[in-house]
């Protein structure tokens, strides 16, 4: 068993598991995986019945691990394997299934580089579930682009696959590792950069232009009610400013360059105006009024994307605990 390779282990397991579970199996795997592992299988011959024990059981541990992973991370998987297979055992899984999580990771590290009308081509003809995955690996504004170039009658069904994906990350990462390692090839080894992991599907559609994300949630409500409802809260536009706290806004208007600001207010609701100018002195209200004044007629894309800028800001404000952009209804104040 020490000396044995994983691809003869692995189609070991192949006929353990019969004609059936087997070709279920090749069927999520990449092409020199399937070829490796038929060429191991073509030359088994007899296999003990203790062989075909221990490769049963070094499955099972393996698939516990990632198992207990999943529920419950590193600490928690670490917890229960001890009390299974003892401190050392413990160690030595975890460290096999984390090494096989970077080598998948790297797999899809060259997507966070690839040019989105690349990606967009890549995913011709692709299922809205494939799409899901994809846009799960990128960030929110290369996602945003690559949903854009897609069509748009594939736009609504990505985004809502993905939403419920987001639900149930843990348990679709090896899934997402498996379909990119079978098709990534097609776009060549490019530089990497940190894997980043399931984004949120409110982020992606912030960064949506406003037509398009009112379109995509639309289409959405039409199939699943409750999953738009969930999307627009889990959403933060420039009108939600009016819902945060004094304190939080009065920190982020600080902070917001002047002529950005006036831009995104020349396109803010009267009410809007109001609440931003209330955190700010009389002086420095009189001198925003005469900037918006001054900038006469703009364009709604200048309009949307000053204001699409200091959300933005607020969202990385909110994240290094310097504002907070909704309050928990739930949450109890200490005095």
């Amino acid at each position: 068993m020490q000396r044995m390779t994983g691809p003869r282990k692995a189609a070991i397991l192949m006929a353990l598991l019969g004609e059936e579970g087997a070709s279920a199996v090749f069927r999520n795997l990449g092409e020199d995986d399937v070829q490796r592992i038929t060429e191991e299988l073509s030359s088994l011959g007899h296999v003990s019945v203790q062989t075909s024990q221990q490769i049963l059981e070094e499955y099972y541990q393996l698939a516990l691990t990632q198992e207990y992973l999943a529920q419950g991370g590193p600490e928690y998987a670490s917890r229960l394997l001890v009390k299974a297979f003892g401190d050392d055992g413990a160690r030595q899984l975890l460290e096999r299934v984390s090494q096989a999580q970077v080598i998948s990771a790297s797999k899809v590290e060259s997507l966070q580089k690839a040019d989105p009308q690349q990606l967009a081509k890549f995913l011709e003809g692709e299922h809205p579930q494939t799409v899901a995955l994809i846009l799960g690996h990128l960030e929110s504004k290369q996602a945003a682009t690559l949903l854009m170039k897609l069509p748009e009658e594939v736009r609504a069904e990505a985004v809502k696959r993905l939403a419920h994906l987001r639900q149930f990350s843990p348990e679709m990462a090896e899934k997402v590792s498996v379909i990119l390692n079978r098709r990534l090839q097609s776009l060549g080894e490019q530089k990497r950069q940190t894997y980043a992991g399931f984004k949120s599907v409110a982020e992606l559609m912030n960064r949506l232009d406003t037509d398009a994300a009112h379109t995509i949630l639309q289409t959405i409500e039409q199939a699943e009610p409750k999953l738009s409802l969930e999307i627009r809260g889990l959403m933060f536009t420039f009108e939600d400013f009016l819902q945060v706290p004094e304190q939080s806004l009065r920190e982020l208007i600080g902070q917001v360059d002047k002529r950005v600001l006036a831009m995104a207010l020349k396109g803010a609701t009267e009410e809007l105006r109001n609440c931003v100018y209330h955190t700010m002195s009389t002086r420095a209200i009189d001198m925003m009024k005469e900037e918006i004044e001054v900038m006469g007629p703009v364009r709604g894309k200048d309009v949307a994307k000053a204001q699409q800028e200091i959300v933005s800001l607020a969202r990385r404000l909110e994240s290094e605990g310097k504002l907070v952009l909704k309050n928990d209804g739930n949450d109890e104040y200490i005095v």
